[in-house]
């Protein structure tokens, strides 16, 4: 049995995922997000961020984090507030000497939903029916954690989708 942190990353919300994988299957342990307050510095957000991962990380104590890739935005100043979050994500994840496993969205899409252009009801309903779940996991960034930690949980199965954590 193994734990997976799925986590959707994000500045002002951070979804959080957490499956346990026994046998083929994804058991449901938990779901929420991470909100950072608006009216904070943008550096007061990714210290809030940090310090509410390593508080869930403490608490859950993962084998696996599942995280997902960027991609392609529109918005350029928001694409890089993104990707400096993740960032944050990423060197926690380190410090917290927790293996790795990086997924794009359509990876998590095809792992979820059979195909890669799946759209966000498609992949809720997958998460809510593949975890027995009675309801869509909300909000919508803590359903997508969920959908990482589940694809996830099978990706680190494989070695070479796996970045082990340093021993350092």
């Amino acid at each position: 049995m193994s734990r997976i942190l799925g986590i959707d990353p994000g500045f002002g919300r951070t979804g959080i995922g957490i499956v346990e994988m026994r046998g083929g299957e994804a058991i449901y342990v938990a779901h929420t997000v991470i909100e950072t307050p608006a009216e904070d510095t943008f550096s007061d957000r990714l210290v809030s961020l940090r310090d509410a991962l390593r508080r869930i990380i403490m608490e859950y104590t993962p084998d696996v984090a599942a995280v997902e890739s960027l991609f392609f935005q529109t918005n350029v100043k928001t694409a890089m507030k993104v990707s400096m979050a993740r960032g944050v994500v990423l060197l926690t994840i380190a410090e917290m000497k927790i293996d790795l496993v990086e997924l794009t969205p359509n990876q998590v899409k095809h792992g979820i939903a059979g195909w890669g252009g799946a759209d966000k009801k498609q992949v809720q309903g997958m998460v809510t029916r593949l975890l027995h779940l009675t309801a869509i996991p909300t909000p919508d960034d803590a359903a997508d954690a969920l959908a990482l930690a589940i694809v996830g949980g099978f990706a680190a199965r494989s070695p070479q989708y796996v970045t082990p954590s340093t021993t350092t």
